[in-house]
């Protein structure tokens, strides 16, 4: 028994030793030898004789491959034949390559050595050309000067010098000859332009000017020639201002002494220096030239502009002026005690100092946009030419005629409105008096005009005496206007007169508030166009802010006086509210049917406000009678609810009341253009809760169930309306949950 079992493993190895033979190797050979299980060789008998056949196959097949191969062989045998004939022919090109490049480079070096010759040549010929136009240029600049042909001998001079600045030579004869004919020619050249000036050829002056720029003297012959310009103007403006000075001293008139046309010319004649003769000024020392003209010009203007503004201050004697208003009125807003000046011609002077700096203004902003303008100035220039026109003597004068414009704006405004209220009357079809359209126009006009000075400084002077203008004395004089409202009723027949009068004084104060908010709309709009720093635009924004607090002054002192007119008209209707109280809303339907038909005290309510004020409305201002109409509404309202609050109701009686409150929201909408509701809410909320079938149905319209509706009544006052309701218990109106 134990035989199979050795068997058996025996067996088990041999299958694995077979299984892993490899044949055709030497262990294979050595584990076959190992073999003593009968079966396990003959199986691997058979794997051998497969493994045979496989080879046989296997040389059969490479065998029927040897022709082909053969083939290949002999084709590759005569490749190499061909391959070293490649060899020989590569080798011959490689010599003849390096043949070829040593041959390239001998000629390069001849065509290098033939270039340096070539060169050399043309420096030499160069040279001799020089040399030949040299002597061309001695000679004709002597011919020239002979024939007093300038522009050539310009010419051949400025030839000689790029010729030598090309080809040194100090000591060459030549070359002092043509400086001394330099020398000679600048010389006449200045001559006959100085002689030219004092002639004033400007032709010859053109002339002789441009031959500076070929002599290299192009800076001398720009300061010439901005002097010449300087001294035309100055001619110019010298005999239009003797002229002006001739007129004054004969008496003549304001018309006849034109102090805006010299100023004009002056500023012409400047700006058509510079506009003229850009060329001519860029041909010398480019955008530098017009720097440089514009500075220099602008010292006359600076002389000449200056004596003007000086000499129309003396004239118009501004300074005289000036301390004769100031002893007039020490403060321009008190009570004047003498007569001052004219205002007329104040204005006429005032108009003539604006168009004074007006035209300082425009030449300016001309001549420094014309500065930014240039792009390749030197950097010093445009700053330093900038400055020139900001800190200069014309704009310092300019300055000091303002200082005076303001002192006889100021007057001028104050006096205007001072007569505009006192000549105040009713203007027919209007709805205000003359005085608020003629105070109005007055600071319009002198705020526009002190804008148009574009000077932040006079602007903001004249909004503070507008300003102390309207909250003083103008005020006072609307509130004057206000007689007493309980007058309204007193006057017999006169009453349409007097409700006339009391209309009138508030629509002024009420049209008085909406020009303020549009005079302050403009001036903004005319500042942020007139002034680009924001400096200036945030002092004037914060000047204008006194606008609409004096605005709301306007409307306290309006609000005012409508409650007081209103106290006159509800004496009037008081009597229909107070007989409200002894009407029942304690209704059966009978009662409720009849009140249907005749309304017990709803009617009788509107026809005494519209006999008491109604016929108020063609003589007030839209807002005015909204307004007026509002307070006679408030004044209902009231009255209504503290007699309501002291009744009984049927649920009938709701309906009643509901039925009521809809017909007076529905008359006094008809009266007014603003909302009514709003002041009916509390009404309203009463007649609702007074039309409920149950206490409980309350909750469908309280806190979150309310919708839009909001809740005018406080908690205790529902429960109060509710208790109005004579068929609601306490019980149930205590435990609502509110």
């Amino acid at each position: 028994m134990a035989s199979p079992r050795i068997s058996n493993g025996t067996n088990e190895e041999t299958n694995n030793i077979i299984s892993s033979l490899n044949f055709g190797t030497t262990e294979a050979l050595s584990q076959i030898r190992n073999l003593t299980d009968v079966g396990a060789m003959t199986r691997y008998l058979h794997e051998c004789i497969a493994y045979q056949r496989g080879i046989d196959l296997e040389l059969e097949t490479l065998l029927s491959s040897k022709t082909d191969l053969e083939k290949k062989l002999n084709n590759l045998s005569k490749s190499a034949q061909v391959l070293e004939l490649v060899k020989m022919d590569s080798d011959s090109m490689l010599s003849n390559v390096k043949t070829t490049c040593n041959l390239a480079d001998q000629v390069s070096s001849k065509v290098r050595e033939l270039d340096l010759a070539q060169s050399r040549v043309s420096t030499t010929l160069s040279r001799i050309d020089a040399i030949v136009e040299r002597g061309n240029c001695v000679e004709g600049v002597k011919k020239a000067l002979g024939a007093e042909d300038f522009e050539n001998a310009a010419r051949f001079v400025k030839t000689f010098l790029e010729i030598d600045s090309m080809y040194k030579d100090s000591g060459s004869v030549e070359r002092e000859e043509l400086l001394n004919s330099k020398r000679v020619l600048e010389g006449i050249v200045r001559k006959r332009l100085g002689a030219a000036v004092d002639q004033r050829d400007h032709s010859s002056i053109l002339r002789f000017v441009k031959l500076f720029l070929p002599l290299g003297l192009e800076e001398e012959g720009l300061q010439v020639y901005v002097a010449y310009l300087k001294k035309v103007i100055a001619m110019r403006s010298r005999l239009e201002y003797e002229h002006l000075v001739e007129v004054m001293e004969q008496g003549g008139g304001g018309s006849e002494v034109n102090f805006i046309g010299c100023l004009t010319n002056l500023f012409r004649d400047i700006v058509l220096a510079v506009e003229e003769n850009d060329e001519i000024l860029r041909s010398l020392c480019g955008e530098d030239a017009i720097a440089y003209a514009i500075i220099e010009l602008q010292e006359e203007c600076d002389s000449r502009g200056s004596l003007i503004l000086k000499k129309y201050m003396e004239y118009r004697r501004l300074s005289r002026l000036a301390s004769d208003i100031n002893s007039y009125s020490k403060n321009l807003l008190s009570v004047a005690v003498v007569e001052g000046p004219d205002p007329k011609e104040i204005e006429r002077y005032l108009d003539e100092i604006l168009s004074l700096t007006q035209l300082g203004e425009d030449y300016t902003e001309f001549m420094v946009s014309k500065i930014r303008g240039l792009s390749s100035v030197d950097p010093e220039l445009g700053p330093r030419a900038t400055k020139t026109f900001k800190s200069g003597t014309f704009s310092r004068v300019v300055q000091d005629i303002i200082g005076f414009y303001v002192i006889l704006e100021e007057f001028f405004m104050v006096e205007n409105v001072r007569k505009a209220i006192k000549i105040d009357e009713h203007v027919p079809d209007s709805l205000t008096t003359s005085m608020v359209d003629d105070v109005f126009y007055v600071l319009q006009k002198c705020c526009r005009r002190a804008i148009s000075t574009s000077n932040s400084n006079s602007v903001l002077a004249v909004l503070s005496g507008a300003m102390n203008l309207l909250s003083n004395e103008y005020q006072e004089a609307l509130q004057q206007k206000m007689m007493e409202p309980s007058k309204l009723f007193l006057g017999g027949v006169g009453v349409q007169k007097t409700g006339t009068e009391i209309a009138t004084a508030l629509n002024n104060m009420d049209v008085s508030g909406e020009y303020v908010l549009k005079l302050r709309h403009e001036i903004e709009e005319q500042c942020v166009e007139v002034f680009s720093a924001p400096a200036d635009r945030e002092k004037v924004k914060s000047c204008l802010s006194e606008l609409g607090e004096m605005n709301n002054s306007f409307k306290q002192v309006l609000n005012g006086g409508m409650e007081q007119l209103v106290t006159t008209v509800t004496p009037r209707i008081r009597p229909v509210l107070d007989s409200v109280g002894i009407i029942s809303y304690e209704l059966s339907e009978a009662e409720y049917a009849e009140n249907e038909v005749n309304d017990p005290w709803v009617q009788k309510l509107l026809h005494a406000v519209e006999t008491n004020a109604a016929w108020l409305q063609p003589l007030m201002t839209t807002n005015n009678y909204d307004s007026f109409v509002h307070f006679v509404i408030d004044f209902i309202v009231k009255r209504l609810e503290v007699i309501m609050m002291q009744k009984r109701f049927s649920q009938l009686g709701g309906l009643q009341l509901d039925r009521d409150v809809r017909a007076l929201v529905s008359h006094f909408s008809s009266m007014t253009q603003r909302t009514v509701r709003d002041k009916f809410a509390r009404l309203t909320q009463m007649a609702t809760i007074l039309n409920l079938e149950k206490v409980s149905e309350l909750l469908d319209f309280w806190g979150e169930n309310s919708g839009p509706m909001t809740w005018r009544l406080t908690p205790a006052e529902v429960r109060r309306v509710l208790g109005l309701r004579v068929d609601f218990k306490p019980e149930a109106i205590a435990a609502l949950r509110l």
